[in-house]
């Protein structure tokens, strides 16, 4: 499942240099989490960094982005030959 922020987001910026998906982002209000690079960090730790380190816990599961831990997965593995392919 991707994750979202609410509202409660004080743009501190901790987040956003953490995602390895650069899935985090400056919105117009706060950030936000782009679902189709989020993948919980599967493929790069074993936890959401982005949840670790929010010092006021506003980074959830999107309930609107179901997605089982094998489907994160690929989408890490398509992100990263994506990349691999825009820097060649």
């Amino acid at each position: 499942m991707a994750l979202y922020i609410t509202d409660d987001c004080i743009n501190c910026d901790v987040c956003e240099p953490e995602c390895p998906n650069q899935a985090i982002y400056q919105g117009d209000l706060i950030y936000e989490i782009d679902w189709l690079r989020c993948t919980e960090c599967v493929g790069h730790a074993d936890h959401s960094l982005c949840v670790e380190i929010c010092p006021v816990d506003c980074i959830l599961p999107d309930p609107s982005h179901s997605e089982i831990k094998e489907e994160l997965f690929l989408k890490y593995q398509q992100l990263m030959e994506s990349s691999v392919t825009e820097s060649s």
